[in-house]
């Protein structure tokens, strides 16, 4: 599939670090499942996936659509092998930013399994830029992973 040249303003790296009383298993398998992403995904936002192509979390591309409100935003993301054996990267092809490169890295340390999300992310031009920091980047984004890392928590706790 070819590249679309954006032009695209400031590229910026988000993180957001938690350690996790589970095993490597059980998060991985959490977010093998089919529906980690509507679950990670906070209300009142809603996620659509309209094709599911991924072999793995390292391989394949996730086609679908956040609904916020009656605002649809259409996201393709291609997933790669990430930075470290047991990490994947979700890197957006299509959507609505000019750059978007989700690492998800987990890693065993004293007292469970470290995640480190790490977003690198630049906003288009325009207008559409203007609308994109509204929603991606700033505090919606911190909220968006603290969210995250709480869902993700609640669903490897060991029992």
């Amino acid at each position: 599939m070819p590249t679309k040249q954006v032009t695209a303003t400031g590229v910026k790296v988000f993180e957001k670090r938690s350690v996790f009383n589970t095993t490597m298993d059980r998060m991985l398998d959490f977010h093998q499942n089919p529906r980690a992403l509507s679950m990670l995904t906070p209300p009142p936002i809603f996620v659509q996936v309209l094709r599911d192509e991924r072999s793995s979390l390292t391989h394949g591309e996730l086609e679908f659509r956040l609904w916020f409100g009656p605002f649809p935003v259409c996201w393709l993301a291609r997933h790669e092998p990430g930075p470290n054996a047991t990490s994947f990267v979700d890197r957006m092809i299509e959507g609505p930013m000019a750059l978007w490169e989700h690492q998800h890295i987990f890693r065993e340390v004293a007292g469970g399994i470290e995640l480190t999300d790490r977003v690198t992310l630049a906003h288009k031009s325009g207008w559409a830029g203007l609308v994109t920091r509204l929603i991606f980047d700033g505090l919606p984004l911190r909220m968006l992973f603290m969210y995250r890392h709480f869902r993700t928590r609640l669903a490897v706790r060991k029992s």
